[in-house]
């Protein structure tokens, strides 16, 4: 064991290495996601679903999970240290993944997606968590635009091997590649990345600190505020991954093309991500936010504007409106994380854990309100793109008037 040790510090992580291994924590949540698109229609049949709305409950409850999730593994990350937090996510992820494979009905299986949620809302928080401590102010945000950069590699590759995985085994066959590949990612997470909270600056775990915690956090308004507009950002973004196999698969009929749009669309996002990265050290988070937001308010509004009596626009037109919309979206995924973490850095593991738990409890419910409305075309989905943007705006202005105030 001292000569393992010593072998790893020789092999000290570069920040090359540190972004691709935090950038895997997060992947196996999308890949859990993303994967599973196109086999959607083909496991409501195994598991009895009656509607489409059913089968988006697939994707929709995963994130319930990656919600409540972080209350456990948030506290535990500052009691335990980041590291074990990490694996004990990663073993309730492989067991929930079992449940997942087994399930012959449509509660069965929304209880293993919820299971995978909790169990991967490890990694994907407690990474967070990883970079504030190691980082901070507009370099942090620059550090977690490369982590996502690299983390949405996943979205573009998971749902062609989502579908290799289907055409040459089956839907279960898709669960088990993510088993596989969640532990080689736990394995490459033990023997590079070194545990980046000490012992003498970790916390007891308790309720009361919880409690405590939550009270802390939400004292901050412009931490709370960045939270709840990424609640709404998040929210309708899951619309859309949701029903992106509704949409290109059975509206559009476009089964065999879906992968590769899907990918494209992922890519706009990837581009504005990592452009962010340059762009956030020059402009800050705050500038970078505000014209993004504004961007996707006027882009879901021009699509309203041309196409509110066309159920199903020209699928290239779509495709344009999509791309400039998620455009938009990639410019605030990291920052508005980044501004809802600056203020509480001092109790990074729990604040990351509240703010993913109201950002993703808000998302769920909005995506699954609208989501039932997109059978009937693509006008619900940028309605809410609309409704969601608009108040996020107004959530801004109101955080950027109480900031100017103090």
């Amino acid at each position: 064991m001292p000569y393992l040790r010593l072998l790893k510090r020789k092999l000290a992580t570069s920040q090359f290495e540190f972004v691709a291994l935090m950038a895997a924590l997060m992947s196996v949540t999308a890949l859990s996601i993303d994967a599973l698109l196109p086999a959607l229609d083909i496991i409501g049949v195994a598991i009895n679903t009656v509607t489409a709305a059913d089968n988006q409950l697939l994707v929709t409850m995963i994130f319930l999970g990656l919600g409540v999730g972080p209350l456990l593994f948030g506290p535990l990350s500052d009691s335990l240290g980041r590291k074990p937090s990490v694996y004990l996510g990663f073993a309730l992820f492989v067991a929930a993944s079992f449940v997942c494979i087994y399930a012959e009905s449509l509660e069965m299986m929304v209880a293993g997606r919820i299971l995978q949620g909790i169990g991967l809302s490890a990694p994907r928080t407690i990474c967070i968590a990883i970079i504030r401590d190691l980082f901070d102010g507009d370099y942090m945000a620059r550090i977690m635009s490369f982590v996502t950069v690299v983390f949405l590699l996943i979205p573009i590759v998971a749902p062609a091997l989502g579908q290799f995985v289907l055409n040459h085994y089956n839907w279960q066959g898709i669960f088990y590649v993510q088993i596989a590949i969640s532990v080689v990612v736990a394995l490459w997470f033990w023997w590079r990345q070194e545990e980046t909270l000490s012992v003498q600056n970790r916390i007891p775990f308790s309720v009361k600190r919880i409690t405590a915690g939550f009270k802390e956090t939400v004292k901050y308004k412009s931490t709370m505020g960045y939270t709840l507009i990424s609640g709404f950002v998040v929210g309708s973004f899951l619309v859309y991954l949701s029903a992106s196999q509704e949409i290109f698969q059975n509206q559009y009929g476009l089964e065999s093309e879906f992968p590769y749009i899907f990918a494209g669309l992922a890519i706009a996002i990837g581009i504005a991500i990592f452009l962010n990265g340059t762009f956030v050290v020059r402009f800050g988070m705050e500038k970078m936010v505000t014209t993004a937001l504004f961007g996707f308010f006027a882009v879901s509004m021009g699509y309203l504007l041309i196409y509110y009596n066309t159920a199903q626009p020209n699928i290239y037109i779509l495709l344009a409106f999509f791309a400039v919309q998620f455009f938009c979206i990639g410019f605030l995924f990291g920052n508005l994380r980044a501004l809802a973490m600056q203020p509480v850095g001092h109790i990074a593991g729990i604040a990351a854990a509240i703010t993913g738990l109201i950002s993703t409890l808000m998302a769920v419910p909005i995506s699954t309100f609208i989501g039932r409305f997109v059978a009937q075309g693509t006008r619900p989905l940028f309605i809410g793109f609309s409704v969601c943007s608009a108040i996020s705006i107004l959530i801004l202005w109101y955080v950027k008037r109480t900031k100017n105030r103090s």
